[in-house]
Order: structure tokens, then C-alpha cells, then sequence
């Protein structure tokens, strides 16, 4: 129930909104009972037809259930005497219309109070999750699978939904339901309903049992869904390869062993969850079956107990049932939602590897260099950075080079702070990057990297992407000087013309120069080209590199780049080997010596 009392948490408001769902429910459980307790006296003038009624004396006034009854019974009295058994019999009826709308009408609050909070709590989840999973460190993403993230935020959110419903209506209303019954019936006759209570925790205990069991299987169900999810993110992310590789029946078969293994499971939590209440419903009957007889005993012995009477408690037994079949049901469907909840939850409560330190200071410039201060770095065991020590001055561009694994995007990957130095610090000022606050730092980065990252939506909101209230203007000098001007004024609606998914109405050229526009705009001084053009075909590099060229003006520049020919006007090379620094310094002093440099360099010319 602590999680259950988490989630309830996520609906503002909440103890108040709780309190008029209680009121509500008991204002309805008490009028669907009174309509059930006129049964007795309809049925008294039905058996008594030959009997004239006799007035007893006016109750005196008490705040208790027998008051209450006693001036029932005096009102109805009257009526019959004074008015005749016939129309005794239509104030019976008109009162059980007036209470089973008034029933009715406080079931229909109470829902509407339980639909607010569930809506509340859905989006309210959702948002947090959402805002806990943008704050996690860039590690976290290349392990997590997408998939099931998306499954978080669809499946388990929508078992939570559910979970919420059910257990407003029947775990927490049908326990109130249950209780006044139970007073009722101890009212009609106590050994009676002592004689029911011996028989119900047989049922109780069978359906109990059933429910212990579908736990394990709702996690499976879930983490199942996360799996197919993120099959399907993947295949339709990757559709032109796996036409071109004809892998179409690999992945079928991916997809047919995985939604195999879901519906085994969920086939599974279906006949446990649908045995439960018919099963109950059936011990319920043969609970009502033993009362029958017993009751029935008791009626002709003459021990105490009328035909009528005998035949209400009946009927609010019979009436039982159902709010115990709904508790049961509800039961079940709560642990399949606490289980879900169990899982956002667990991405809810992730701390962030990366975040700010008591005290952050804001830096709002940068004023003279970036220093790596023997910096080590490994992503688990294996150091992937080993003792890095370089220096960046303000307005120069240091270029990384080096075979692939070597540690280049890793190394500007903390300037940053994507991740922090295992050993050593980043220095900027002279000042620790642990130090800044996170949010004020990255506002002084630019990043371009290889993949151009662009969303589904109009090229002007892709370039003025995270920056409010930006001028058209603005956005269109931007585009000019990333090169990206003229070809977004040849598409259909210019700056308003909508790119795609991920940019795929657009070359990869334009797409890489929307996004050097971006970095345009946001007009950082220092800046991050992470192999910006070797995706590109020589005519767009070429577009693309003059881009680069003028966003790299009076900036800091760290440039990552495979092709050595976009590198050779850099203030210093830097070439990284298994971690290391091996080879350092302008491009004419590298290829005079016979190092690493020198060999990629021929081999790209090659």
C-alpha cells in the first residue's frame, strides 16, 4: 500500500478530493441500502394483508440507527392506518424511487471525483517521469533501451491509470459498502450474520491466494512490452536497412519470440485474474445456499426471526456479493498497477550522475582557456581517457584526431559535462567545471555533431530550438551564415515548411546545416564539431565546411574530424591513441615528423 499511497500523492489536492469521494460513497452506500431495507416493510404489507396495523408511539429523538428506524416504522404505521394498506404500499414504492436516484446520484459524484484524480495523477506521472529521465547524464541513454522507456511512459502509466480507477471504486468504496451491510445484517440478527462470517474466510482466502501469484506475472508482462517497444522504435528507425539487407523475416522472428513470450504471460495473469471472481461469486452462492437453509430454520422454529425480515437480509447479503466480487477485482487490478508503478518509479527515484553541487556558481563568460588537468576517464573498468593534460586558449581552435575508440569524443564530451573526469579535473578560468552550475555552463557550449539531431517540426522552430522569443530575423541571418538561406526559401513554405521525422524530408547536407544554424543562433562562445562532415558527400561538405568556417569566427573551437584535410588550418592538433595523448602540434609540424599523424594523413590521401 506504500506505493499505492505514492501515486495517490501525484494528484494535488488530494486528502480533500479523498474526503468528498468518502462522503460521496457513504452518501450512496446509505441510500442504496435504505432502498434495500423498504423491501421488509413491502413485504410485510404484502404477508399481512389481513392484519390492521396498529400505531405505536413516536420515538423519541436520538442521534442513533434506531431512531431512525423506529420513526420509519411509526410514519409507516400511520400511513397504513390512517391511509390503507394499498397506498402504504405506493409510499413504499415512491420512497425506494427517491432513494435509489438519490443512490445513483452520489454513485455518479463519487465516480466523476475518482475520474478528476485519476487524470490528475496520469499527467502529473507523466511529467515527472519525463522530467527525472531529461535530467539523467548522457551515460544512462546509451545503456537504456528507448523501448523501454517508451513503455514507461505508454503501458506502465496506463496500468497505473487503471490501477487508480479500480481501487478508488472497489478497494477503498466497496470496503464501506461491505461495513455497513455488516451493521445492517447485525442489526436484522446477530447469529445469522456471526454464522455468515464463519463461512467468508474460505472465500477470502482462495481468491487472496490467486492474487499473491499475479505479482510476478505483471513484471513480466511489462518488462515484455518494454522489450516489443523498443523492437518496434528500432525497426522503424532502421526500416531502410533492413529492406536493403532483406533482414525483413529477422526481425518478424524477433518480434513473433517476443510477443510470443508476452501473450504466454499474459495468458497466464488472464486466468488468474478471471478465475477469481468467478470462483468467488460461486462460494458466494454457496455461502447464500447454507444461510438459506439455516435461516430458513431458524424462520420456522420460530426462533425470533419473520419471513420478511429473513427475506431483507437476503437480500442485503445478496447484495454483498458484488461489492465483494468488485474488491476482489480490484485487489488484483491494483497489484498489476503497483507493479508498473514499481518500474516508473525506479526511473523516478535515479539520481543523476551528473548534477549540481551545493553552492553552484553561475558563469555567465568565458574569459581565457579550457585546461584538462590529468584527466582519466573510464565508462566502467577499462579507462578509456589515460592522464590527459592539454590546454585551450580563448579564440583558438584545437583539433582532435586519431583512430576510432581512442577517447576524442569521450574528451570533449566532458567540457560539457556530459560525464565527469574519473581522475583529474576540466578547468575553465581556473575554476573546476563541478563547480559551475550545470544549466549556465552548457549555455556557453555550442555542439555539432556527425548525426544531425532535428526534430518534427518547421525549420524555424528547429533552428530556434530551446531559445524563446526569437526574431525571424534572427533565425534567418543564422541560416545565412550556416549557408541554409537560399535552400529554405526554395521549399514549399520557406521557414515554416515542416522536415519530417528527424529531418527526413531534407538532405543530409541541409540537415547538417540546419543544425549549424542552430548553434548560430544560439551564439556560444565556445564550440564543440564532433566529426561534423564525415557523413557528407564532398558537395555538401564543402557547403557545410564554409558553414563551419564562419560559425567558427571568433570562437573557441574543439573539432573532432576523421577527414585531416577540414583540420589543417587549426592552432594545434591533438592526436589521441588508446587514451593518450601520442602527438601534438600544428598540421606542416606533424607531417614533418614520422608519427601517427603523418600515417593517417597518407593513408586519406591514398
Amino acid at each position: 500500500m506504500k506505493i499505492y499511497f505514492r501515486i495517490l500523492r501525484y494528484a494535488p489536492n488530494i486528502v480533500p478530493r479523498l474526503i468528498q469521494f468518502f462522503i460521496y460513497s457513504i452518501l450512496g452506500v446509505l441510500f442504496s441500502a435504505s432502498y434495500l431495507g423498504l423491501i421488509m416493510p413491502m413485504l410485510e404489507v404484502l404477508f399481512t394483508q389481513g392484519v390492521t396495523a396498529s400505531v405505536p408511539a413516536p420515538p423519541e429523538p436520538s442521534v442513533s440507527v434506531g431512531y431512525v428506524t423506529s420513526l420509519f416504522k411509526y410514519q409507516f404505521a400511520r400511513v397504513i392506518a390512517e391511509q390503507g394498506r394499498i397506498n402504504a404500499l405506493l409510499f413504499v414504492c415512491i420512497l425506494i424511487v427517491a432513494a435509489v436516484f438519490l443512490a445513483n446520484l452520489f454513485r455518479y459524484l463519487e465516480r466523476m471525483t475518482a475520474s478528476r484524480i485519476k487524470v490528475d495523477i496520469v499527467k502529473q506521472m507523466r511529467v515527472r517521469l519525463f522530467s527525472n529521465v531529461s535530467r539523467l547524464h548522457i551515460g544512462y541513454f546509451n545503456h537504456q533501451r528507448k523501448g523501454d522507456l517508451i513503455s514507461r511512459f505508454t503501458n506502465d502509466v496506463g496500468e497505473v491509470e487503471v490501477a487508480v480507477v479500480n481501487s478508488l471504486k472497489s478497494v477503498l468504496k466497496e470496503p464501506i459498502t461491505i461495513i455497513v451491510y455488516f451493521i445492517i445484517l447485525f442489526v436484522i440478527s446477530v447469529k445469522l450474520t456471526l454464522f455468515t462470517l464463519i463461512l467468508l474466510p474460505v472465500t477470502g482466502g482462495i481468491v487472496a491466494e490467486i492474487i499473491k501469484r499475479l505479482r510476478r506475472k505483471a513484471k513480466q508482462s511489462q518488462e515484455a512490452m518494454g522489450r516489443i517497444v523498443n523492437i518496434l522504435d528500432e525497426t522503424f528507425s532502421g526500416m531502410r536497412v533492413i529492406k536493403a539487407f532483406n533482414a525483413r523475416d529477422f526481425i518478424l522472428k524477433k518480434i513473433d519470440d517476443e510477443t510470443s513470450y508476452h501473450r504466454r504471460v499474459n495468458l497466464s495473469i488472464s486466468r488468474k485474474n478471471e478465475l477469481s471472481s468467478p470462483l468467488s461469486e460461486f462460494l458466494g452462492v454457496i455461502i447464500v445456499a447454507v444461510i438459506m437453509y439455516y435461516g430458513g430454520q431458524l424462520v420456522m422454529a420460530g426462533e425470533g426471526l419473520k419471513p420478511e425480515v429473513f427475506m431483507g437480509f437476503l437480500a442485503f447479503y445478496a447484495s454483498l456479493i458484488q461489492p465483494a466480487k468488485n474488491f476482489s477485482n480490484g485487489i488484483t487490478s491494483l497489484q498489476k498497477g503497483t507493479v508498473a508503478a514499481e518500474r516508473i518509479f525506479s526511473v523516478m527515484d535515479m539520481e543523476p550522475a551528473i548534477q549540481n553541487k551545493p553552492g553552484a556558481l553561475p558563469v555567465n563568460e568565458f574569459k581565457n582557456c579550457i585546461e584538462f588537468s590529468n584527466v582519466s576517464f573510464a565508462y566502467e573498468k577499462e579507462p578509456v581517457l589515460k592522464n590527459i593534460s592539454l590546454k585551450i586558449e580563448k579564440g583558438k581552435t584545437i583539433a582532435l584526431v586519431g583512430p576510432s575508440g581512442g577517447g576524442k569524443s569521450t574528451l570533449a564530451d566532458l567540457v560539457p559535462r556530459f560525464y565527469d573526469p574519473t581522475e583529474g579535473a576540466v578547468l575553465l578560468d581556473g575554476v573546476d567545471l563541478r563547480d559551475y552550475d550545470l544549466e549556465s555552463l552548457r549555455k556557453l557550449i555550442g555542439v555539432v555533431t556527425q548525426e544531425s539531431i532535428l526534430f518534427n517540426d518547421t525549420i524555424f522552430n528547429n533552428i530556434a530550438f530551446g531559445m524563446p522569443n526569437v526574431d525571424e530575423q534572427d533565425v534567418m541571418n543564422a541560416a545565412k551564415v550556416a549557408n541554409a538561406h537560399d535552400f529554405i526559401t526554395a521549399t514549399e513554405n520557406g521557414y515554416q515548411t515542416f522536415i519530417g521525422e528527424r529531418g527526413s524530408r531534407l538532405s543530409g547536407g541541409q540537415r547538417q546545416r540546419i543544425a549549424i544554424a542552430r548553434a548560430v543562433l544560439k551564439n556560444p562562445p565556445i564550440l564543440i564539431l564532433d566529426e561534423a562532415t564525415s557523413a557528407l558527400d564532398s558537395e555538401s561538405e564543402r557547403l557545410v565546411q564554409d558553414a563551419l568556417t564562419n560559425l567558427m569566427k571568433n570562437r573557441t573551437s574543439l573539432v573532432i574530424a576523421h577527414r585531416l584535410s577540414t583540420i589543417q588550418h587549426a592552432d594545434e592538433i591533438i592526436v589521441i591513441q588508446n587514451g593518450r595523448i601520442v602527438e601534438r602540434g600544428r598540421h606542416d609540424e606533424l607531417i614533418r615528423h614520422s608519427g601517427l599523424y603523418r600515417k593517417l594523413s597518407e593513408i586519406q590521401k591514398a
